[in-house]
């Protein structure tokens, strides 16, 4: 039974939680990766979210690609969703997208296939396209973009340093329980938030995704690491609040898991052109679409009717970071 508002549960400190999508073009779940001429149909849907925040007050956060932003057609629903549901603008790195873009000769990742790793890219390539899209934010939104998150989840360590050279003070590019084959292995990422120590002023916040039993996760991890096997676990060994991933059962049990736990923020995601019917595999038409919605808004509800919770944006939470405590990263194997 539902519990209603005059029975919700009292905690002291409130419950932060950030709703994310990834706003990009569309084609990326066929597995192409095409570096020009991509469709951004599925931005003029965001303002169907308005309800999210207007109704329910959870803003938010819009981690945009290049391509969003060198749409003419795009710009002026993300300015809506900014004027009028506070959603934050925020920089999505696509880099076989983001100029400089080179000849097929020169780079690689101007195919089809599955672009270059940010990690083997030259690291003043990657730099410049960084700079390219914070520069199109920036032009954008009038001020600078301070929060972000790598395609693909594609964010080793190696690569962290260079998003607090260029000014980013909040990341959201790891994916706790996920090791991806030839790129990064953020496995054994805690959800709570954490300090990166070698990228001084960065919040490294991984979207909310928790193991059935710690124990069960680490002993997979001490068993599959070095094997393509691992990236399996996330099937059937993992709760998350992701929409596209999990029913809006296991999205509760999700939420209750992690407050058992003592989590302080939980993170969830999914990707603009999942909202648009046939964009992606597990949207194949305008009733999957809408249910998809009717999901997000039902389970958002849920969350607010029943807990002390408090919507914010990755910038919001940014800045409120100092007086929750977060502390440096946990010490443990992995690119996050």
């Amino acid at each position: 039974m539902t519990q209603t508002p005059a029975t919700k549960q009292t905690i002291s400190q409130p419950i932060y939680v950030i709703v994310s999508l990834d706003v990009e073009e569309e084609g990326l779940f066929s597995g192409r990766y095409a570096a020009s001429d991509c469709g951004v149909r599925n931005v003029a849907l965001l303002p169907q979210l308005a309800p999210l925040t207007q109704d329910l007050g959870f803003p938010l956060t819009l981690f945009c690609a290049h391509t969003v932003f060198a749409s003419s057609e795009a710009r002026p629903h993300l300015a809506w969703m900014r004027d009028n549901c506070q959603a934050e603008i925020a920089a999505h790195l696509h880099h076989w997208s983001t100029p400089p873009l080179l000849s097929c000769e020169e780079d690689p990742v101007q195919t089809d296939e599955a672009p270059t790793r940010t990690d083997q890219l030259p690291r003043e390539l990657l730099r410049q396209r960084l700079r390219t899209l914070l520069d199109i934010g920036h032009d954008f939104q009038g001020a600078p973009l301070t929060s972000f998150r790598m395609g693909r989840w594609d964010l080793k360590s190696s690569v962290r340093p260079l998003l607090a050279e260029e000014g980013i003070t909040f990341d959201s590019s790891v994916c706790p329980l996920r090791i991806f084959r030839g790129g990064p292995d953020h496995f054994l990422a805690p959800t709570t938030p954490y300090w990166i120590k070698n990228a001084p002023g960065l919040l490294e916040s991984p979207v909310t995704q928790l193991p059935l039993h710690p124990f069960l996760a680490r002993a997979w991890y001490q068993l599959t690491h070095k094997n393509p096997m691992a990236d399996s676990f996330h099937f059937w060994g993992a709760l998350s609040p992701n929409p596209v991933w999990h029913s809006q059962a296991v999205m509760r049990a999700a939420t209750k898991m992690l407050l058992r736990r003592g989590g302080k923020v939980l993170s969830l995601f999914w990707h603009s052109s999942e909202m648009l019917p046939g964009g992606s595999p597990n949207i194949p038409d305008k009733a999957a679409a809408d249910a998809l919605y009717k999901k997000i808004y039902n389970y958002l509800n849920w969350l607010r009717e029943n807990y002390n919770v408090k919507g914010v944006t990755a910038a919001q939470l940014r800045a409120m970071a100092p007086s929750l405590n977060f502390g440096l990263r946990p010490e443990g194997a992995g690119d996050w």
